[in-house]
């Protein structure tokens, strides 16, 4: 065992606040075993490139590559990730060791006025430019201007306050993370917006090989929301999810058994496909690759031509 452990990260607020968590996560587990860890920042692509839509400059890979490099080419010891960000299909090496216990993982409404979602005036300018999000409000709402917005939740609340969109939506967790919860104008019920697959969930990541440190990371995992997020993994997976598609997807254990809610959507919101399916934790990659089967199989054309594999 490494007598010091390094921690790779995306150098953004976000990244360094969930990064400390896991780090004091694991001071607590292995206090006075003679073992420290230290924190790499490194840059990623999407950190770098964020004039532009996720869509058209490659997906989610953009914000895990350099650390799947660094990681694979030893420079790192495991890597913390928020899992929403990572892609289906995990670079060949590299497991996901662990998670933290799941943040709440709702979207919310911010808005420059202190409106609710309902209240937003007709023809409000909403800045988001996530697919899932933007189909589930033109839902509800197709009059709504949709802004494209990008960046971390810093730079996009400071959009906000210019005037660049009248409210914007953004994951809880993160605004929680931040202490920026004071923000919040309105918190969406899963019913209402579906979120994105694991949103909420602190994701270490390690190489495939590496029995030591994949030992240590596991004492700290949360086995519920390793459950939880299988299930909602193997959805994306078998729905070739990505950046560019509206997929939306949160699953929980209840009375012991795994409930896995699903949804596919047309880009402007016209069109919803949403289906829930429920069995045995054990089960989880199982059933979420069985929901993407059912709701492929009832999505329409027009559904089935934003879905990767289509």
């Amino acid at each position: 065992m490494p007598s010091v452990l390094r921690i790779g990260t995306r150098g953004s607020p976000l990244a360094l606040v969930q990064t400390a968590e896991v780090r004091s996560a694991l001071e607590r587990r292995w206090a006075g075993e003679g073992l420290t860890f230290s924190v790499e920042t490194i840059t990623t692509t999407g950190d770098k490139v964020t004039d532009r839509p996720l869509t058209e400059i490659g997906g989610k890979g953009l914000f895990t590559k350099e650390i799947d490099r660094a990681l694979l080419g030893g420079e790192i010891d495991c890597a913390v990730h928020s899992m929403k960000d990572m892609e289906s299909v995990l670079a060949p090496g590299i497991v996901i060791a662990g998670v933290l216990p799941r943040s709440d993982p709702r979207d919310c409404l911010i808005g420059a006025k202190g409106f609710s979602f309902t209240e937003l005036p007709k023809g409000a300018r909403l800045g988001t430019s996530a697919v899932r999000r933007r189909a589930q409000a033109l839902a509800r709402r197709p009059d709504l201007q949709i802004v494209p917005m990008r960046g971390n939740v810093g730079s996009r609340l400071q959009k906000l306050e210019r005037g660049e969109a009248d409210a914007i939506i953004l994951a809880k967790a993160g605004l929680d993370r931040l202490g920026k919860s004071d923000v919040i104008g309105h918190i969406f019920d899963t019913e209402v917006m579906l979120p994105d697959a694991c949103q909420g969930v602190i994701a270490i990541a390690a190489r495939e090989g590496d029995s030591r440190i994949r030992a240590l990371i596991e004492t700290i995992s949360d086995e519920a929301t390793l459950v939880t997020s299988r299930a909602e993994r193997a959805l994306s997976a078998g729905l070739d999810g990505s950046c560019r598609s509206p997929i939306g997807a949160y699953a929980e254990i209840k009375g012991g058994r795994l409930v896995l809610d699903g949804a596919v959507f047309s880009p402007e919101g016209d069109e919803t496909i949403r289906r829930r399916i429920e069995g045995a934790p054990k089960e989880a990659a199982e059933l979420g690759a069985r929901l993407a089967r059912q709701l492929r199989s009832q999505a329409s054309p027009r559904i089935l031509k934003v879905l990767g594999g289509a």
